[in-house]
């Protein structure tokens, strides 16, 4: 078992608050020292309320699902003897109302671009079977009900 711990932090400051006109800033601190300016999303909530600037939860989500997914497949890559020189990914989460008629990420589209080097490059199989097991290992991708979709674009 291991146990992730993040410090979320918002204040009030000179806001009224009640009339529910207050900033949504706040930041992530994780353990490792890192603090991140978050915000509620500005599809959600307009500025000046939620900050464009900053990492909101839904692309937190995104981000951590197409993080998860690299990470496993750098490992079965370096495993099977490949060698990763860059990996991208444009990822794309949907919020929509779900089958209960609640606003959920629906769908998490992974559009993984990776570029290899070497004696030994991956055919296009098994570059399907590396994202594919990848997807299968990512602990985030087994945590949540979101549909997942992973759409490698094959560099040959």
């Amino acid at each position: 078992m291991a146990e992730h711990t993040v410090t979320v932090h918002w204040q009030r400051r000179n806001q009224l608050f009640t009339d529910n006109r207050y900033s949504r800033g706040h930041t992530w601190a994780f353990d490792g020292g890192v603090e991140v300016p978050a915000s509620s999303s500005p599809h959600v909530l307009p500025s000046p309320y939620s900050d464009p600037s900053a990492v909101d939860p839904e692309e937190a989500f995104v981000a951590s699902i197409s993080s998860c997914h690299m990470l496993w497949f750098l490992s079965l890559a370096a495993k099977r003897g490949f060698c990763v020189d860059s990996y991208a990914d444009d990822a794309v989460g949907i919020m929509e109302k779900d089958q209960s008629g609640r606003f959920a990420m629906t769908r998490v589209t992974l559009r993984p671009q990776a570029i290899f080097s070497g004696d030994r490059l991956p055919t296009q199989a098994e570059l399907q079977s590396l994202h594919h097991e990848a997807h299968e290992q990512c602990f985030i991708a087994n945590s949540v009900k979101t549909e997942i979709h992973c759409e490698p674009v094959y560099v040959g």
